[in-house]
């Protein structure tokens, strides 16, 4: 008899309901729109032409050197995805927005985490993802994802596509926001330094994949399009071989919207109406001139965001002169007039923190007998990376 407890899968069953809408299914706007073959290959080729710059930037993260195998990709479920990963995972999303927008996020392996986190933030000690790894491998995949933004905007032409903020969560494994409906899965196997081989797993909404596809032209109705310009030029091509070939009627074929059959005594120059021979009894023709829409190039307006929703939050500021690490006797002996020796030299410039995130660096200055900073420099992501520690 029960006790009115839920199982696991009961509880995975539920999760799954709640991104899948009514049943668990997939939206209907997602259903019925599955990546084929030629779709995934070709994005997988796209994606196999970022390998390379992907391993320097997880070099320069962990220092020490990376292998990135190109992924195996294929479509997933969130059912078939949940039965392939462990039970306890890291899963960092950070969705596409701008011109080509799209769900997306990473997923890997408790294990993972920590040794990309442990690496990046010079602690060999990390045993468990704490917050300080969770926003490692945040500032991680931030890097990843704005390889591919570059790359993407390369390939499509596109130079207003852009990533959100990353949000990572570590947890069971049914509490990942995978895209909803069905998506691409990209599988990498990584080797960081000596270490066991990791992996890792990158999931796409479809609508992404196939709007990146489209605009690249490596979608199968992309390559037709871009096919028929050719096959009419062909065409036109032909046809004017062929009338260059009728000799005899007045030098040959004449281009279009030339009077025809010129030369032929009583019938050439003026004696025919502009256009071509009229019978007894017919009317001209009502022509008109083509009317075409102006092709003028439009600026695009700047994304205006909803950022001014936002604007009047309160964040806590933190100016940190330094740190060091001490033994627990040493701390349990301190009293009045011990000094703490930190690991900034005199002089060097203070640590500006937002949130406990490193944002800028400064001098420390006074204003009015109170202690202030003054901003000597703003601190770029891969420099934010290199200090997490």
């Amino acid at each position: 008899m029960s006790d009115g407890a839920l199982s696991q899968e009961e509880i995975d069953s539920l999760l799954a309901g709640l991104d899948g809408g009514p049943s668990g299914q997939a939206p209907a706007a997602s259903r019925g729109s599955a990546l084929s073959p030629q779709e995934a290959q070709a994005f997988k080729a796209i994606l196999d032409s970022m390998v390379g710059a992907q391993s320097q930037n997880l070099s320069m993260i962990t220092g020490l050197p990376v292998t990135m195998q190109g992924p195996a990709v294929d479509g997933a479920t969130r059912d078939g995805f949940l039965k392939d990963v462990p039970e306890e995972v890291l899963s960092v999303a950070v969705s596409f927005a701008g011109s080509i927008p799209g769900d997306h996020c990473f997923v890997m392996s408790k294990e993972t985490a920590i040794r990309i986190a442990s690496l990046a933030n010079k602690d060999e000690t990390l045993a468990e993802v704490d917050d300080m790894a969770v926003s490692a491998v945040q500032e991680c995949v931030s890097t990843l994802t704005g390889t591919q933004i570059t790359v993407i905007s390369e390939k499509t032409g596109n130079r207003s596509i852009t990533a959100g903020v990353a949000e990572g969560a570590f947890g069971p494994k049914a509490m990942v926001k995978v895209p909803s409906g069905d998506f691409l899965r990209a599988s990498y196997q990584l080797q960081i330094g000596d270490g066991k081989p990791e992996r890792l797993v990158e999931l796409f909404a479809l609508s992404f994949v196939k709007d990146v596809l489209a605009a690249s032209g490596g979608s199968p109705a992309a390559a037709q399009a871009a096919s028929a310009p050719a096959a009419a030029q062909m065409g036109q091509a032909q046809f004017g071989a062929m009338g260059g070939g009728m000799q005899g009627f007045g030098g040959g074929y004449p281009g279009a919207g030339a009077p025809m059959m010129q030369g032929m005594g009583g019938y050439g120059g003026a004696g025919f109406p502009q256009g071509g021979y009229m019978g007894p009894g017919m009317n001209p023709p009502n022509v008109q001139p083509v009317q075409f829409a102006s092709l003028q190039m439009q600026q695009a307006s700047p994304e205006s965001g909803n950022i001014g929703l936002i604007m009047d939050v309160l964040m806590e500021m933190t100016v940190e002169l330094g740190r060091t690490k001490k033994l627990i006797k040493d701390i349990l002996g301190m009293g009045e007039g011990t000094i703490i020796e930190l690991d900034k030299l005199a002089g060097e410039p203070v640590d500006i923190l937002v949130n406990k995130k490193l944002i800028a660096k400064g001098e420390v200055v006074v204003i009015d007998e109170n202690f202030g900073v003054r901003v000597t420099e703003i601190v770029s992501p891969m420099e934010r990376m290199a200090d997490l520690g």
